[in-house]
């Protein structure tokens, strides 16, 4: 198995995912987010869990 480097500025708990470090944080250098709606207004509205409206 690979050992994943661990990026400590991006935390994850998605252990499924080919990007997830064993220490609940991310391997990639960046990532991108998205939206799922047009104008969201909470979480569920976008793929971020730390998405805060404005």
């Amino acid at each position: 198995m690979d050992q994943k480097t661990c990026n400590s500025s991006i935390h994850c708990t998605v252990e499924n995912c080919a990007y997830h470090a064993p220490q609940n944080c991310c391997s990639l250098k960046s990532i991108n987010v998205g939206c799922c709606d047009s104008s969201p207004t909470s979480c569920k509205g976008t793929e971020c869990a730390s998405f805060q409206l404005k």
